[in-house]
């Protein structure tokens, strides 16, 4: 009778063999970063670096002083244009960073403001309205004396595009709409929520829980995005952030009111949509059934439609990517807007 020893150590090996490639692959995966060594955030991120200087304008809002933090990069060599850059909800004005460096140097003055609510701004708690952050922005411009614009907006930011350009047509020379949000009529299936109850959702996040979130924003997580959490998670240190929590429902209320959809046709500036095709963003999603919910976030087609929409408007279509083409192919983002400001006049 023959030993089957042979093949039974053969057998083990290659056992062994492939458990220490599990172990070694295991190994090499990064796990999620904890933060629960890191120090605190107050509400208006103190201490946290912007990629240039932070400027500062004081007024009173709704009876109560605010400040509104904003950058402001000059080229060394200008071409004379401004370009005015609006942040999306869960954004600040850091964010820009890839775009305020290839945009100012190609010349243009660069104007990247945290809006009030936002970022290092001040965070009153108040009712919140497109129509205040497009009069809060119009300040800022005439504080610094820039009549004309370029405007440059993502997600939320875009909608606060459209009502910026529809209220001061004359003003903006030109508006890009990066993947913005409202460009279907999210009340045709989204119920309204009680502010409330949107607080009670914001006290219950985690790092994890906000990292999935963003995670549906960026098909390519980099250490780039990764930031985004460790603002958060920091932010929940603080003391402060039940008024943070308050304010993000509050500045929720005001997408759910400030709809653009309507608004799309009647713009009268040049406008290029810059649409990310693999971005499947609902605002409100969690509040509609799924079933409800499928048809929606089809940026795809949303682009396709908006085109048809906005008069003159142009369309350039980014391949395997998500909410925020800016920050996830910077390169390709901004030589399509740069075309594109350039063939204004």
């Amino acid at each position: 009778m023959k030993s089957q020893f042979p093949k039974y150590a053969c057998h083990l090996a290659a056992t062994l063999l492939l458990a220490s490639a599990s172990a070694l692959a295991q190994s090499t995966v990064p796990s999620a970063p904890s933060y629960a060594d890191s120090d605190a955030l107050g509400v208006a991120m103190e201490g946290w670096a912007y990629p240039y200087p932070v400027q500062t304008l004081q007024f009173d809002l709704q009876g109560q002083p605010v400040r509104m933090m904003y950058m402001d990069v000059k080229p060394a060599q200008a071409n004379g244009k401004t370009v005015v850059l609006f942040h999306g909800k869960n954004f600040a004005g850091d964010y820009w960073a890839n775009t305020l460096k290839a945009l100012s140097e190609k010349g243009y003055r660069v104007i990247a403001p945290d809006q009030i609510g936002f970022g290092k701004s001040s965070k009153p708690e108040m009712r919140y309205t497109f129509e205040m952050l497009v009069a809060n922005t119009t300040r800022l411009l005439d504080h610094l004396k820039v009549e004309k614009v370029a405007v440059i907006a993502n997600s939320m930011g875009g909608m606060l595009g459209v009502h910026f350009a529809r209220r001061n047509p004359t003003r903006v020379t030109a508006l890009v709409l990066e993947n913005p949000l409202g460009l279907e009529d999210y009340k045709l299936s989204i119920p309204p929520q009680a502010t409330d109850n949107l607080v009670k959702l914001e006290m219950a996040q985690t790092p994890t829980s906000y990292s999935n979130f963003l995670k549906s924003y960026f098909p390519n997580w980099t250490p780039q995005t990764e930031r985004l959490v460790e603002v958060f998670a920091r932010l929940q240190k603080s003391g402060e952030y039940p008024r943070f929590a308050r304010v993000s429902a509050l500045t929720y209320q005001m997408i759910d009111e400030g709809g653009i959809f309507s608004e799309l046709p009647k713009l009268t500036v040049p406008t290029l949509l810059a649409i990310g095709q693999l971005d499947r963003t609902v605002f409100g999603r969690r509040f509609a059934p799924p079933e409800v919910v499928k048809p929606l976030g089809n940026f795809p087609a949303l682009g396709k439609a908006a085109q048809h929409m906005i008069p003159g408007s142009k369309l350039v279509e980014f391949e395997g990517v998500g909410h925020v083409p800016h920050m996830e192919v910077p390169e390709k983002f901004h030589a399509a807007v740069l075309e594109f400001l350039q063939e204004q006049k």
